[in-house]
This record gives C-alpha cells, sequence and structure tokens, in this order.
C-alpha cells in the first residue's frame, strides 16, 4: 500500500531532480529533517504504544479497585497491573503504609493503624509517584514538539538559502530567464516541502498525544485522593482526645511494676 502511494509522487521526478538541484547548504537542512523525522517517527511510535498499555491496563486495575474495600487488597492478593501509572502510584503508596504499620504501629481496638505524621509522609510518597508517572508518559514530547515548531523553519532556511543561491548565480551569469531559475527555485523548495513533511504528522501526534496525557495525569491525581482518604478513614489513627488520654492511662497502669526510663518526661505524655 505504501509503494501504491509514493509511486504517483515519484513518478515525475520532480522530488529526485529537485533534490539534485539543491545546494549544499539545502542537502544539509534536509539531512537534519531527515534525522528529525526519524526521532519523530521513533517516539510516535513508541508513545502510541506506551499511551495504548496505559489506558488498557488503566481500566483493568480501576475495576479491580473498584471492588474492593481495604486499600491494600490488591496487593496483598498479588495481582499485578503493570502497565498502569495509577497501578505504580498505589503500590509505592501500599509499600509505604506497610512500613509504617510494620514499624510504627498505633494499636487501637487491637488493630494497628498508623499516625497523622506517618500518613502525610505516605501523602507525599503518593504526590512523588504522580509526579514520576506523568514525567514517564511526557518523555520524549519534546521531541515532536520540537519537529512541529523547528521542522518548518528548518526548511524555510534552506529555501531561503537556496533561493539566495539562485539569484546570486543570475546575477553573475547576467541571464534571468525562467530555464536559468527553475533548476535553483526547485532545488530551494524541496527543503520546504521536507520540513512540512517532518512537521505535519508530528503535529497531529503531539496534539492528539498531549490531550490524552492530560486525561491521564488528570485521572492519577484523582485517583491519588481517593486512595489517600480511603487510607485515612482504615488506617489512620483518628482518635479524639479523650480518647487518647485514656489509652494513655492505660497503658501507665499496664507498666506499673515493670522498669521504665526516667528521662523527665512524664508517663502519660510518652503514651501519647
Amino acid at each position: 500500500m505504501t509503494t501504491l502511494f509514493l509511486n504517483p509522487v515519484f513518478a515525475s521526478g520532480a522530488l529526485q531532480f529537485a533534490f539534485e538541484k539543491a545546494t549544499t547548504e539545502g542537502k544539509i537542512c534536509i539531512s537534519v529533517l531527515f534525522v528529525l523525522s526519524l526521532f519523530s517517527w521513533t517516539i510516535i511510535i513508541t508513545k502510541f504504544r506506551q499511551l495504548h498499555i496505559a489506558r488498557k491496563w488503566a481500566k483493568k486495575f480501576f475495576t479491580a479497585y473498584s471492588s474492593t474495600r481495604d486499600p491494600l487488597d490488591i496487593k496483598h492478593k498479588g495481582d499485578v497491573f503493570e502497565g498502569a501509572p495509577a497501578y505504580h502510584l498505589y503500590i509505592r503508596g501500599a509499600d509505604e503504609l506497610e512500613y509504617h504499620l510494620q514499624n510504627n504501629p498505633k494499636k487501637v481496638k487491637g488493630e494497628n493503624r498508623i499516625s497523622t505524621a506517618a500518613f502525610d509522609a505516605v501523602k507525599v510518597t503518593l504526590e512523588e509517584a504522580a509526579a514520576a508517572e506523568a514525567m514517564s508518559l511526557e518523555k520524549g514530547m519534546i521531541v515532536l514538539s520540537t519537529a512541529v515548531a523547528g521542522g518548518p523553519f528548518i526548511g524555510l532556511l534552506g529555501t531561503v538559502w537556496g533561493v539566495m543561491e539562485t539569484f546570486a548565480g543570475i546575477a553573475r551569469a547576467n541571464s534571468a530567464s525562467l530555464t536559468a531559475m527553475a533548476p535553483g527555485v526547485a532545488g530551494a523548495l524541496i527543503a520546504t516541502v521536507t520540513g512540512l513533511l517532518v512537521a505535519i504528522p508530528a503535529m497531529f501526534a503531539y496534539n492528539f498525544m498531549v490531550t490524552t496525557i492530560r486525561a491521564i495525569t488528570q485521572e492519577l491525581d484523582g485517583f491519588a485522593t481517593r486512595y489517600a482518604t480511603q487510607i485515612d478513614h482504615a488506617y489512620v489513627e483518628n482518635r479524639n482526645l479523650e480518647e487518647k488520654i485514656a489509652d494513655a492511662f492505660a497503658r501507665v497502669e499496664e507498666r506499673k511494676g515493670s522498669p521504665s526510663r526516667d528521662d523527665g518526661e512524664p508517663a502519660v505524655t510518652r503514651a501519647l
């Protein structure tokens, strides 16, 4: 199919003729555009694949997460949604939560909870994970924006330089005929054509990808807020002052008769 499309374009030999008549500076510009096009298409293909996988697995992850009640259920089950950015954020938050549950637990009615300070650390981890996933999605987009903004200008540079060389040659030859001008102008214009061929696909791909990435990022931020709220409800020590004081006195009573450290701090304060 590609051959059928390209044959009419090259059948007249116009592009080949124009390239042969292009100046050295024009050919340098075309070579730069060719390299930029290679990078651009590499990013387009890999980024399309990345975004497709991210959306596919994110849908599966959100479906699985919505069916759970405990924020740690998916981790405990061992389910894996490797391509979903929200899953990576979930795992980072779950690992941080489990660390504090194991190393800095707060006993509430016989169950392990975490303090508000530990919860703040979990929220910071979620924010860092969300930022890291957003940066991963946006990685390489600078190449497409460069192709969109810079491609036509690089091509225009080659065209202007070629036209300048053409008119300079005509002036030296004292001949202003169309036959003398046509090859040089054709050789100059091919640089602009190449620049547009680089920029147009990059522009459509860039606009589509930016919109998709923005949607995924907003979805990720929303999930981070929802996840933090559910962790707060399920695992954070949310007791009022009276309950904390009563629990502290209970701990003091339990410690009676056992050696206690004397650091000048009241026992009830240490228990709190």
